[in-house]
């Protein structure tokens, strides 16, 4: 599908992934709605911090996923749907899974009805490794076991069905790994522990592949 001059809805667009997308469609010359989560701060999350020539190009809607009609009403008018709204925090998930589970499943039901009534072009629904819980082997492939090892990621594996089943035309795609800031030392640090040594004379005690076989095994 061309996004060209396209009209797309982005939900959970206040997050760190959800905004770096609308930024990205935005120079893709695509009108963008951006679904988040009220807040009565009035917070849009990472939003903030978009370039100016991208916030004059949005416009900003809050609400609830699990709101079928408010869900309805951003869907409305769209060419495609970028569904990354989604409670994440695993800890969260325990003390409140059902928070978790109807945002989450009932969130995702909502939005791919939502798109099919609407005739929404294309769906891309986000996934997360973590429905495939602990590696049972590596690297892990799309035909890996899935494994609800905590309410998110049960709520997940449950989204990612509802979404395959429910909706049409919908693609799922899960982020192995998430970029970190362009400007955060933690970027350099991810894969660089070159600061670590120097301050600290910290090395790791064993390397990447045996760590990762030890944490299998």
């Amino acid at each position: 599908m061309n996004l060209n001059a396209k009209t797309v809805l982005v939900t959970g667009a206040g997050g760190f992934v959800g905004s770096h997308l609308v930024e990205r469609l935005v120079r893709e010359n695509c009108k963008v709605r951006c679904l988040i989560e009220y807040d009565s701060r009035g917070d849009i999350g990472w939003l903030e911090d978009v370039d100016a020539d991208v916030s004059g190009e949005i416009e900003i809607i809050a609400g609830d996923l699990r709101d079928a009609d408010a869900v309805g009403n951003c869907v409305a008018g769209m060419d495609a749907v970028f569904h990354l709204g989604a409670l994440i925090a695993i800890p969260y998930s325990y003390e409140n899974p059902r928070q978790v589970v109807e945002t989450n499943v009932i969130g995702t039901l909502n939005v791919v009805q939502a798109a099919r009534a609407a005739n929404v072009e294309r769906v891309v629904h986000t996934s997360t490794s973590e429905v495939y819980g602990t590696a049972r082997s590596v690297p892990i492939g799309e035909d890996h076991a899935l494994q609800g090892q905590s309410p998110y990621s049960a709520s997940k594996i449950g989204a990612d069905k509802i979404a395959a089943l429910c909706g049409k035309d919908v693609t799922v795609v899960r982020d192995e790994a998430r970029i970190r800031p362009g400007k955060s030392e933690v970027e350099r640090l991810w894969a660089d522990n070159t600061l670590a040594r120097e301050t600290f004379g910290w090395g790791p005690g064993v390397g990447f592949e045996e760590g990762l076989k030890q944490t299998i095994e």
